[in-house]
Protein backbone atom coordinates (compact mmCIF):
# COMPACT_ATOMS: atom_id res chain seq x y z
CA UNK A 1 0.00 0.00 0.00
CA UNK A 2 1.48 3.05 -1.72
CA UNK A 3 1.73 5.92 1.63
CA UNK A 4 2.29 9.90 0.64
CA UNK A 5 2.56 12.77 2.46
CA UNK A 6 0.89 15.84 1.72
CA UNK A 7 2.74 18.64 3.60
CA UNK A 8 0.76 21.70 3.64
CA UNK A 9 3.12 24.93 3.45
CA UNK A 10 0.64 26.94 1.50
CA UNK A 11 -0.26 29.56 4.45
CA UNK A 12 1.43 33.15 5.83
CA UNK A 13 1.46 32.57 9.16
CA UNK A 14 1.04 35.64 9.96
CA UNK A 15 0.62 35.39 13.51
CA UNK A 16 4.26 34.15 13.63
CA UNK A 17 4.64 38.10 12.56
CA UNK A 18 7.81 37.15 10.31
CA UNK A 19 8.24 38.93 7.06
CA UNK A 20 8.72 35.70 4.70
CA UNK A 21 6.35 32.82 4.71
CA UNK A 22 6.12 30.52 8.15
CA UNK A 23 7.19 27.57 6.49
CA UNK A 24 10.34 29.15 5.13
CA UNK A 25 11.52 30.39 8.54
CA UNK A 26 14.75 28.94 9.52
CA UNK A 27 15.75 26.95 12.87
CA UNK A 28 19.52 26.83 13.14
CA UNK A 29 19.70 27.32 9.55
CA UNK A 30 17.12 25.04 8.09
CA UNK A 31 13.39 25.85 7.37
CA UNK A 32 10.56 24.48 9.04
CA UNK A 33 9.09 22.61 5.72
CA UNK A 34 12.67 20.99 5.38
CA UNK A 35 12.47 19.94 8.98
CA UNK A 36 9.16 18.56 8.77
CA UNK A 37 10.00 16.52 5.02
CA UNK A 38 13.57 15.54 6.83
CA UNK A 39 11.58 13.94 9.52
CA UNK A 40 9.22 12.09 7.29
CA UNK A 41 12.18 10.62 5.14
CA UNK A 42 13.61 9.10 8.59
CA UNK A 43 10.26 8.15 9.96
CA UNK A 44 10.75 5.14 6.80
CA UNK A 45 7.65 4.66 6.45
CA UNK A 46 6.18 7.16 3.40
CA UNK A 47 7.10 6.62 -0.59
CA UNK A 48 6.34 9.96 -1.88
CA UNK A 49 6.33 13.54 -0.38
CA UNK A 50 4.75 16.22 -1.70
CA UNK A 51 4.84 19.92 -1.08
CA UNK A 52 1.97 21.82 -1.39
CA UNK A 53 3.23 25.53 -1.46
CA UNK A 54 1.60 29.11 -2.70
CA UNK A 55 2.63 30.03 -6.08
CA UNK A 56 4.65 33.20 -5.39
CA UNK A 57 6.64 30.75 -3.55
CA UNK A 58 6.91 28.15 -6.07
CA UNK A 59 10.59 28.80 -7.50
CA UNK A 60 11.37 30.04 -3.41
CA UNK A 61 10.64 26.53 -2.68
CA UNK A 62 11.85 24.65 -5.86
CA UNK A 63 15.70 26.32 -4.98
CA UNK A 64 15.39 25.75 -1.21
CA UNK A 65 14.93 22.32 -1.49
CA UNK A 66 17.36 21.88 -4.58
CA UNK A 67 19.75 23.44 -2.21
CA UNK A 68 18.63 21.17 0.68
CA UNK A 69 19.47 17.65 -1.56
CA UNK A 70 22.79 18.91 -2.85
CA UNK A 71 23.88 19.52 0.54
CA UNK A 72 22.48 15.92 1.73
CA UNK A 73 19.88 16.98 3.96
CA UNK A 74 17.05 15.95 1.80
CA UNK A 75 17.11 12.57 -0.11
CA UNK A 76 13.65 12.56 -1.89
CA UNK A 77 12.93 13.96 -5.29
CA UNK A 78 9.72 16.00 -3.49
CA UNK A 79 7.07 17.32 -5.81
CA UNK A 80 5.77 20.85 -5.65
CA UNK A 81 1.73 21.32 -5.40
CA UNK A 82 0.65 24.78 -6.28
CA UNK A 83 -2.17 25.55 -3.10
CA UNK A 84 -5.49 26.95 -2.86
CA UNK A 85 -6.70 29.67 -0.98
CA UNK A 86 -7.17 27.90 2.35
CA UNK A 87 -5.35 25.25 4.05
CA UNK A 88 -8.53 22.68 2.95
CA UNK A 89 -8.42 23.80 -0.79
CA UNK A 90 -4.75 23.21 -0.95
CA UNK A 91 -4.79 19.66 0.64
CA UNK A 92 -7.85 18.89 -1.94
CA UNK A 93 -5.16 19.98 -4.88
CA UNK A 94 -2.74 17.47 -3.61
CA UNK A 95 -5.29 14.75 -3.49
CA UNK A 96 -6.63 15.36 -6.71
CA UNK A 97 -2.86 14.23 -7.63
CA UNK A 98 -2.98 10.75 -6.17
CA UNK A 99 -3.53 7.46 -7.00
CA UNK A 100 -6.87 6.67 -6.84
CA UNK A 101 -6.29 4.10 -3.56
CA UNK A 102 -3.15 3.92 -0.48
CA UNK A 103 -2.62 5.31 2.41
CA UNK A 104 -2.56 9.78 2.96
CA UNK A 105 -0.71 11.41 5.35
CA UNK A 106 -1.46 15.17 5.96
CA UNK A 107 1.09 17.41 8.08
CA UNK A 108 1.68 20.88 8.90
CA UNK A 109 4.90 22.12 7.51
CA UNK A 110 4.87 24.27 11.19
CA UNK A 111 5.24 20.92 12.74
CA UNK A 112 9.10 20.98 12.25
CA UNK A 113 10.07 18.88 15.56
CA UNK A 114 7.50 16.06 15.00
CA UNK A 115 9.76 13.11 15.68
CA UNK A 116 9.91 10.60 12.86
CA UNK A 117 8.67 7.64 15.62
CA UNK A 118 5.58 9.21 15.91
CA UNK A 119 5.25 9.70 11.92
CA UNK A 120 5.65 5.48 11.33
CA UNK A 121 2.79 5.22 14.32
CA UNK A 122 0.18 6.21 12.42
CA UNK A 123 1.44 4.90 9.28
CA UNK A 124 1.35 1.64 11.05
CA UNK A 125 -2.16 2.18 12.39
CA UNK A 126 -3.60 3.06 8.99
CA UNK A 127 -1.92 0.07 7.14
CA UNK A 128 -2.80 -2.19 9.70
CA UNK A 129 -6.68 -1.65 9.57
CA UNK A 130 -8.08 2.07 10.70
CA UNK A 131 -8.63 3.95 7.84
CA UNK A 132 -8.47 7.31 9.74
CA UNK A 133 -5.72 8.40 12.02
CA UNK A 134 -4.93 11.34 14.24
CA UNK A 135 -2.27 11.61 16.98
CA UNK A 136 -3.49 13.10 20.32
CA UNK A 137 -1.75 14.28 23.63
CA UNK A 138 -3.71 14.58 26.77
CA UNK A 139 -4.43 18.64 27.55
CA UNK A 140 -3.03 19.73 30.42
CA UNK A 141 -5.18 23.37 30.97
CA UNK A 142 -8.82 23.32 32.33
CA UNK A 143 -10.84 24.05 29.42
CA UNK A 144 -13.82 26.46 29.52
CA UNK A 145 -16.69 27.15 27.26
CA UNK A 146 -17.47 30.98 26.51
CA UNK A 147 -20.13 32.77 25.31
CA UNK A 148 -19.44 36.72 24.58
CA UNK A 149 -17.27 37.30 28.48
CA UNK A 150 -19.37 34.69 30.32
CA UNK A 151 -18.29 31.12 30.85
CA UNK A 152 -20.95 28.62 29.65
CA UNK A 153 -19.46 25.14 30.38
CA UNK A 154 -16.33 23.55 31.81
CA UNK A 155 -15.94 19.87 29.79
CA UNK A 156 -14.25 16.93 31.53
CA UNK A 157 -10.53 17.35 31.19
CA UNK A 158 -10.03 13.52 31.04
CA UNK A 159 -11.32 13.22 28.18
CA UNK A 160 -10.42 15.83 26.04
CA UNK A 161 -7.05 15.58 23.92
CA UNK A 162 -5.50 17.94 22.00
CA UNK A 163 -4.51 16.96 17.95
CA UNK A 164 -1.73 17.25 15.96
CA UNK A 165 0.01 15.86 12.84
CA UNK A 166 0.46 13.99 10.74
CA UNK A 167 -3.06 12.66 10.30
CA UNK A 168 -3.32 10.14 8.08
CA UNK A 169 -6.04 8.36 6.50
CA UNK A 170 -6.96 5.85 3.48
CA UNK A 171 -6.78 8.05 0.35
CA UNK A 172 -11.17 6.96 -0.64
CA UNK A 173 -12.20 7.87 2.87
CA UNK A 174 -10.31 11.15 2.50
CA UNK A 175 -11.40 11.26 -0.76
CA UNK A 176 -14.76 10.97 -0.16
CA UNK A 177 -15.17 13.52 2.81
CA UNK A 178 -13.69 16.19 0.97
CA UNK A 179 -16.00 15.80 -2.18
CA UNK A 180 -18.83 15.84 0.06
CA UNK A 181 -17.64 18.78 1.92
CA UNK A 182 -17.27 20.55 -1.40
CA UNK A 183 -20.43 19.68 -2.10
CA UNK A 184 -22.47 21.38 0.15
CA UNK A 185 -23.49 24.41 -0.46
CA UNK A 186 -21.76 27.20 1.59
CA UNK A 187 -24.02 27.88 4.44
CA UNK A 188 -23.68 24.13 5.19
CA UNK A 189 -20.11 23.78 4.84
CA UNK A 190 -18.19 22.62 7.76
CA UNK A 191 -15.81 25.09 9.18
CA UNK A 192 -12.71 22.27 10.01
CA UNK A 193 -9.65 23.10 11.46
CA UNK A 194 -8.48 19.38 10.56
CA UNK A 195 -8.96 16.83 7.79
CA UNK A 196 -10.46 14.42 10.55
CA UNK A 197 -13.47 16.64 11.14
CA UNK A 198 -14.75 15.90 7.47
CA UNK A 199 -14.32 12.23 7.70
CA UNK A 200 -16.16 12.69 11.71
CA UNK A 201 -19.30 14.18 8.97
CA UNK A 202 -19.23 11.21 7.43
CA UNK A 203 -19.71 8.95 10.35
CA UNK A 204 -16.95 7.34 9.63
CA UNK A 205 -14.40 6.37 13.07
CA UNK A 206 -11.31 7.96 13.34
CA UNK A 207 -8.97 6.26 15.59
CA UNK A 208 -6.47 7.31 17.95
CA UNK A 209 -2.35 6.82 18.88
CA UNK A 210 -0.22 8.48 20.91
CA UNK A 211 1.33 11.92 19.91
CA UNK A 212 4.14 13.43 20.76
CA UNK A 213 5.15 16.91 22.91
CA UNK A 214 7.94 17.94 20.22
CA UNK A 215 4.78 17.57 17.01
CA UNK A 216 3.99 21.19 18.59
CA UNK A 217 2.48 23.99 15.77
CA UNK A 218 5.28 26.86 15.62
CA UNK A 219 2.63 29.77 15.64
CA UNK A 220 3.55 32.41 17.55
CA UNK A 221 6.59 33.71 18.34
CA UNK A 222 6.93 32.14 21.61
CA UNK A 223 6.44 28.85 19.81
CA UNK A 224 9.09 29.93 17.24
CA UNK A 225 11.54 30.81 20.13
CA UNK A 226 11.24 27.46 22.19
CA UNK A 227 11.89 25.23 18.51
CA UNK A 228 14.97 27.41 18.33
CA UNK A 229 15.92 26.28 21.45
CA UNK A 230 15.18 23.21 21.41
CA UNK A 231 17.12 22.77 17.65
CA UNK A 232 20.24 24.13 19.03
CA UNK A 233 20.30 21.91 21.64
CA UNK A 234 19.97 19.12 19.65
CA UNK A 235 22.28 19.96 17.21
CA UNK A 236 24.77 20.80 19.77
CA UNK A 237 24.24 16.91 21.38
CA UNK A 238 23.65 15.23 18.42
CA UNK A 239 20.35 14.25 19.68
CA UNK A 240 18.02 13.05 17.47
CA UNK A 241 14.52 13.25 18.26
CA UNK A 242 12.94 10.22 17.27
CA UNK A 243 9.57 9.76 18.97
CA UNK A 244 9.61 6.30 19.87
Amino acid sequence: MRVTALVAAAGRGTRLGEPIPKAYVQLCGRSLVERSVAAIERSEAVDDIAVIVSEDMMAYARELFRRAKSAGRIRSDVEFIVGGGERIDSVWEGMRRMPEDGVVLVHDAARALTPPGMIARVVRAVVGGSDAVIPVVAVADTIKEVSGTVVTGTPDRSSLRAVQTPQGFRLPLLRRAYEEHFGRPADEALHATDDASLVERLGEPVHVVQGDPMAFKVTTPLDLALATQIAEEAESTEFEISGE
